[in-house]
């Protein structure tokens, strides 16, 4: 097993393709160890290259567009999670709330676990 630490971003883009290629690997098996080696050297990368903060200051909103900006999402896959372009627009401008059905898409698609999309947020009118 060649695995060594994540230091840089082209490290880390190397270790998402070599999870992707032994995902499903029986457990206990050679490439299923591997699997768990790799998954926890990404997490503790990403942990330290992408702190997320959770001290009160964000909201649903922020965690999308954190998606979005940062971890290779875009607003076109939020628009086909959500229905279409304008609800998620809508969304993105805090012009409509997230409702638990979307919630439910988003988390499961994006891997975003619910409790960061369910805390309350204000909507209103965009600027």
């Amino acid at each position: 097993m060649d695995i060594r630490p994540i230091r840089t971003d082209q490290d880390h883009r190397a270790a998402l393709a070599a999870i992707e290629a032994c995902w499903g690997a029986p457990e206990g098996t050679e490439e299923g160890d591997r699997l768990d080696v790799l998954l926890a050297l990404v997490e503790i990368y990403e942990a330290r290259r992408w702190p997320l903060e959770i001290d009160g200051n964000f909201d649903p909103i922020d965690v999308l567009r954190y998606a979005i900006d940062e971890l290779g999402h875009t607003q076109a896959e939020l628009a086909e999670l959500l229905g279409s372009r304008s609800r998620a627009s809508e969304v993105l401008s805090r012009r409509r709330a997230l409702t638990v059905e979307m919630i439910h898409k988003v988390g499961e698609a994006w891997k975003i676990p619910a409790d960061l999309l369910v805390r309350p947020y204000k909507t209103g009118r965009a600027a």
